[in-house]
């Protein structure tokens, strides 16, 4: 989060299916709602309009005549009016997200499933399903969701915003460059954007409400997105916020700061400011930034090096103008620019371009 991150252009998309996601879900759980009232006229009555009633049903009873999740539905509707209430409270207090970055945030986020459900109860399975189906079989396949980018329900497929739209906007929005041969840079890490991915920042198999919540999707590459990096690790303590930085709510453009440890060796990650201290330290944990930048900054420092031997460039005055015009060159357009102008004034050091110069004639 070196570089700033905003909504793009069918953010209000995405904003509008979150409420629907959330309308369904408190619907489901009207004390008035059985099993037997999921219907498609139903749906068209209580959804918001005909049209999102009439995708949420196709969403529901599927193209494959299967109704595998109407018939999950239809059994969180018939769930005792004690457990609706718990998944109630549940469902309004995740829906509260912008709060937790405001001025005065509630305490925390509900962590565990509703009602002392379990993850792998069949209750909580069950509602999961439905909820991440937006995401699975809505946002990402059957045509998009059921609404033009500025967020108005439509029945045009050709119109409603779609997986690839969102990422394809994104990354036009985050391009650093905007030529289209430029390379992307990973709004995360500052590294290439390869193999991009969609992340939930707060995972969807723990917060399904969120599944498509535009304040919860971003692309990402593939390094950030899996494991030991960011993948299902939590972005909060115990669902409190405040020592944590959100990519949209509460951003990290401007607190983090870098600096070469030489007695390590490694490029260490620190605050800007002593409120963000932890913050910076969660962030550092959470995606291995400080391994993964010193990586690259060893890697870079090889180029270098390889370079100079290559030209034969073995005295300081001729290393020294080199490297100056390696700063000079470097575009905060291109992947890894922080690294690579931490290298250069490392390099630039009076002592640490000596010793550079006595290791590449």
């Amino acid at each position: 989060m070196l570089k700033p991150i905003h909504r793009v252009a069918c953010s209000p998309a995405l904003a509008a299916c979150q409420q629907l996601m959330r309308r369904f879900a408190l619907w489901l759980c009207d004390q008035h709602v059985s099993g037997t009232s999921v219907t498609q006229a139903n749906l068209q009555r209580n959804m918001g309009s005909a049209i999102e009633g009439d995708w949420l049903w196709q969403l529901l009873a599927g193209s494959t005549g299967t109704k595998a999740l109407l018939d999950k539905a239809k059994r969180i509707a018939d769930l005792p009016l004690a457990e609706k209430n718990g998944l109630q409270q549940w469902i309004h207090a995740v829906n509260s997200l912008v709060q937790h970055f405001g001025p005065t945030p509630p305490a925390s986020l509900p962590v565990n499933p509703p009602n002392g459900w379990r993850a792998r109860d069949q209750r909580w399975t069950v509602f999961k399903d439905v909820m991440v189906a937006f995401y699975e079989e809505g946002l990402h396949g059957r045509g998009g969701l059921p609404y033009a980018a500025n967020g108005a329900p439509t029945g045009d497929v050709a119109l409603r915003v779609s997986y690839d739209q969102f990422v394809r906007e994104f990354r036009a929005a985050h391009r650093l460059d905007p030529h289209p041969n430029a390379r992307d840079v990973c709004v995360l890490c500052g590294g290439p954007l390869v193999l991009p991915a969609v992340d939930h920042w707060l995972a969807k198999t723990a917060f399904p409400l969120l599944a498509v919540c535009a304040d919860n999707l971003m692309p990402i590459c593939g390094e950030c997105n899996v494991a030991p990096q960011k993948g299902q690790k939590d972005v909060h303590t115990g669902g409190a916020f405040s020592d944590w930085f959100h990519p949209y709510l509460r951003h990290a453009n401007g607190a983090i700061r870098l600096r070469y440890d030489e007695a390590t060796p490694s490029v260490r990650v620190e605050s800007a400011t002593p409120a963000d201290v932890v913050k910076v330290q969660n962030l550092n944990d959470l995606l291995n930034l400080s391994e993964r930048w010193t990586r690259e900054f060893k890697a870079e420092y090889r180029r270098l090096q390889r370079e100079a031997q290559r030209r034969q460039i073995g005295n300081v005055q001729a290393l020294q103008q080199r490297l100056m015009e390696y700063r000079q060159d470097l575009s905060a357009a291109e992947p890894h620019h922080e690294i690579h102008a931490l290298l250069a004034e490392a390099l630039l050091d009076p002592a640490r371009l000596q010793a550079f110069a006595q290791i590449t004639p």
